[in-house]
């Protein structure tokens, strides 16, 4: 998610002072020459990039990615399981996985072709210019769906833990209302950090992140065995929410299939994207080899498909059907664990939007800007735009869900489809894979994939938009 996907891991490593996530644009400015002019001949050996050693180990690699991976999407995952049933839900996770580990295969085997360890610089070889621009543009949206996630758990979950402090209801009074909350904390917090023009001690937010998911996977294990089955007891506020005509048995369907079923992929899409931070992490492992990043990739995203299934699972097995696209809004306001576990995501993502937001700054600095020097005025006026245009998207937006299913049906598959297919099948010379050979067959069927996956998804869910069907569920 990672907090998501581009949460600043690669600022962790100290040597990374400058690497920010959606594609390590700083990297490359401090290393600018160890990209090579030209692609190796048929029959050399690819680029191993021996011009630059990195140090760090394995284990620690593991860690960084799995922070790539790890998102707000997590919130969501049972939510997803709520509209496809246990089993089918977690089949459709390993699927995403495997698909997600292939994906990694094929931006791992491009960049030893041609010795580029940067995302848009691969966008650049495969489709010139406009590739880069393509790539670059995927990135930022992908962001600001980050950024909004986070932004809207402010939304929703501030005024319950400030409402518990006070002890007043968060619903009547005017200065407890999310979307007055998520503007201060905007302005007081975000900006200022944002403003900064190094954000490099806003790495220790990775270890955070982490930390805090696996607190709030514990506790979601803890509770679910503390109330059972958590329908009619008055410590949650499901009886309150719920319409009458959801399912409020106590009884895990395996499998099933509603309307709102088509929310569930791409939120478990959004929950597995780190690929801009595949190739920077890569090119700061030690030893680095693609057999030894893919071993990372693999450890990394076995990690989290037990975490996000284990977060599902029990999320779902305490609220059934009546489980919420935000599962923290589940549990009680006056709950002492959640609360703790609300203010520990509270202030994790709260620092992680300057981060997210640091990288669609420096992207479209490069885009619009490319040969300006660096401007105080230019810094800040893009800080603000972007601020306020992911302040009016929270407002506006009704769900997370819609946030995590948009961003989840577009940026998500071009991440972890499209473009892997693609650079694959334009950067591999034909020399080495001729174009009807196995590889480049299975490479253009999984971009095909990653198009029919974005189409029908977004498909249904403006259809759902267009006839109200959205709102159907109660959230």
């Amino acid at each position: 998610m990672a907090i998501s996907s581009a949460e600043g891991m690669e600022l962790q490593d100290p040597k990374m002072n400058g690497a920010l996530p959606g594609g390590a644009v700083d990297y490359r400015q401090e290393h600018e020459g160890f990209l090579p002019s030209h692609s190796p001949s048929p029959g050399r050996k690819p680029a191993q990039f021996m011009d630059f050693e990195g140090k760090t180990s394995f284990g620690m690699s593991v860690f960084n990615l799995s922070n790539a991976i790890m998102g707000s999407g997590i919130l969501g995952l049972a939510y997803a399981m709520a509209h496809t049933g246990v089993l089918f839900f977690l089949a459709l996770l390993l699927c995403i996985a495997l698909l997600s580990s292939y994906s990694i295969h094929l931006l791992l085997t491009c960049a030893g072709v041609v010795g580029i360890r940067a995302y848009e610089q691969l966008g650049q070889r495969a489709l010139g210019p406009a590739g880069k621009v393509v790539v670059a543009a995927v990135i930022c949206l992908h962001n600001v769906g980050a950024m909004s996630s986070y932004l809207f758990i402010i939304k929703s979950e501030l005024p319950l833990v400030i409402g518990t402090f006070l002890d007043m209801d968060p619903e009547g009074d005017w200065f407890l209302k999310g979307n007055l909350l998520i503007i201060v904390v905007s302005v007081l917090i975000i900006l200022p950090l944002a403003l900064m023009r190094h954000l490099g001690y806003l790495g220790y937010t990775s270890g955070l992140s982490l930390t805090c998911m696996l607190f709030f996977l514990i506790s979601v294990i803890y509770k679910k065995f503390q109330l059972g089955c958590a329908i009619g007891h008055n410590e949650t506020e499901v009886e309150r929410k719920s319409p009458p005509s959801l399912n409020t048995s106590c009884e895990a369907q395996m499998f099933t299939a509603d309307s709102q079923m088509f929310y569930t992929v791409p939120i478990m899409a959004f929950a597995f994207v780190c690929h801009p931070e595949v190739l920077p992490i890569y090119t700061e492992l030690c030893r680095p080899s693609k057999r030894r990043m893919q071993a990372v990739a693999n450890v990394s995203i076995g990690a989290m498909f037990c975490m996000y299934a284990l977060t599902a699972t029990f999320g779902y097995l305490t609220f059934y059907s009546n489980v919420e696209a935000e599962m923290l809004h589940m549990y009680s306001q006056q709950d002492l664990l959640i609360l703790c576990v609300r203010l520990a995501v509270l202030l994790a993502v709260t620092l992680t939007v300057p981060v997210v937001l640091f990288p669609i700054r420096r992207a479209l600095q490069q885009l619009l800007f490319p040969s300006k020097a660096f401007s105080w005025p230019r810094h800040v006026a893009i800080a603000l735009i972007l601020l306020v245009l992911v302040n009016v998207l929270v407002i506006c937006v009704p769900t997370i869900r819609d946030i995590f299913g948009v961003i989840g049906s577009t940026s998500a598959p071009s991440l972890i489809f499209i473009l892997p297919s693609v650079f694959y099948l334009r950067i591999v010379p034909s020399e080495v894979e001729p174009l009807y050979s196995w590889p480049k067959i299975q490479a253009l069927c999984f971009g095909i994939l990653g198009v029919l996956f974005m189409a029908i998804s977004l498909g249904f869910m403006f259809a759902n938009w267009a006839t109200g069907q959205s709102h159907v569920s109660g959230h």
